[in-house]
């Protein structure tokens, strides 16, 4: 990963122990760099410490969204600590029905059963139902140090197919002309997405309609998208159709699910060797389990990085894996379409939340930044406002940049409007 201008990364307000401001100046910066096509980009601090913190900027109708379920946290079990996420409906049903806590379960009850329960006892019987719940561990340097021997987003050649050139684009739009399949929920994939179609890519979301995505969550991360609702399973000649005129596809469901939709990297690049195929995990490997930001922060050892007292958990600032994962998955795929360009070949680009925190963990640290008041967070950055669906909408503007990039996003729509067509 590429530095950015020097000064800059100490320069981003997100305090921590950890050096999340560093990683997220690099982060952006890689983007906007290699979205141009050069060695250098420069982007705000403060543009980056707010677009790292954006749910928290949000407005609809101006106020903020509540974006946390309360069976979503930290919990002390009889031997230990466990990190849940239950902010998905089908997710909160999953952890209690491996908990046998009944559906309408507050935390006060989730709190007192996991006070009995051993941390292995209850991550195994969650899991077992399809719940998300994973111990709260210490850091492991040796892990950490072996993830980082592997590029922090890797580029690997498929297959066989011809070179396919970038279309004909400009210095604001460098993308313009190159289509993009969505294929992603939640935060990392929709960055990611959402740098693209930033940058002039026509970017087409799809998602299953059984599954609706919430509004606060699409509104954060769907700048400059268009967005359609496809049952993937049943709607497959749709997919393929899609697939076939598309220039990239982002892949950010678990690989299992993939698989047995026919939509595993290796699959879709023996139907559609045209294709760039980005794929972000939770975890490295083709196996990866579900996971989210906040799990990865804990299993990893960040948690207790990040805690005040050495006795509870903590968290970063923001949820600088999935952010950081979003901006990195971006600058690959530029670059590897670059690459498209002047090799042959069928391109495969990916990376995961866990390589993002082994990178994370393996910066130098600076533990009084915790605690630095003069490098707070921005509590009024600069934002923009949009009507969608009939409601009025402020998030914040963008971070990533690059010469002749746009300052705002240029639009935002609103989830599952559109047509599934290019």
């Amino acid at each position: 990963m590429s530095s950015p201008a020097t000064g800059l990364q100490s320069a981003v307000p997100l305090p921590a122990h950890l050096a999340v401001g560093d990683l997220a100046a690099r982060s952006v910066a890689a983007a906007g760099a290699a979205l141009a096509g050069t060695p250098n980009s420069s982007p705000d601090p403060q543009r980056v410490a707010a677009a790292y913190r954006s749910d928290r900027h949000l407005l609809i109708d101006g106020e903020q969204p509540d974006v946390w379920s309360p069976l979503s946290g930290f919990w002390r079990t009889a031997d230990g600590w466990v990190r849940t996420h239950a902010n998905y409906p089908h997710h909160a049903v999953a952890l209690c029905a491996g908990l046998s806590l009944d559906t309408h379960a507050s935390s006060d009850d989730l709190r007192a059963l996991l006070a009995a329960t051993s941390t292995q006892h209850a991550v195994a019987a969650v899991r077992a139902r399809g719940g998300l719940c994973v111990p709260v561990r210490r850091e492991d340097p040796a892990t950490d140090a072996a993830l980082r021997q592997h590029p922090i987003v890797a580029i690997e050649r498929l297959g066989n197919a011809p070179k396919r050139a970038l279309p004909r684009s400009n210095a604001s739009r460098p993308l313009d002309g190159v289509r993009v399949l969505d294929l992603t929920r939640v935060i990392a994939g929709p960055v990611a997405t959402r740098t693209l179609a930033f940058a002039g890519a026509d970017v087409l979301r799809i998602d299953a309609p059984t599954r609706p995505e919430f509004a606060w969550q699409h509104l954060d991360t769907g700048h400059g998208k268009r967005t359609a609702l496809v049952d993937i399973a049943s709607e497959s000649d749709l997919v393929e159709s899609l697939l076939h005129d598309a220039d990239v596809v982002v892949l950010g469901y678990r690989p299992e699910g993939l698989r047995r939709l026919g939509l595993s990297p290796k699959l879709l690049g023996e139907r559609h060797p045209h294709l760039l195929i980005a794929q972000l995990t939770a975890w490295p490997g083709a196996d990866s389990p579900r996971g989210f930001d906040s799990l990865v922060q804990a299993e990893s050892g960040i948690a207790w990085c990040e805690s005040a007292d050495g006795e509870t958990p903590g968290a970063l600032p923001a949820q600088a894996l999935d952010h950081s994962a979003g901006y990195l998955l971006a600058a690959g795929i530029a670059d590897a379409l670059r690459r498209r360009a002047s090799e042959d070949g069928t391109w495969f680009v990916s990376t995961s939340l866990r390589r993002v925190a082994a990178e994370l963990l393996g910066m130098p640290r600076r533990p009084e930044s915790a605690h630095d008041e003069s490098a707070q967070p921005p509590t009024n950055p600069e934002t923009q406002s949009f009507t969608v669906g009939g409601h009025d909408v402020t998030t914040v503007v963008p971070a990533v940049t690059w010469p002749g990039a746009p300052t705002r996003y240029a639009s935002l729509r609103e989830w599952g409007a559109d047509t599934a067509s290019w």
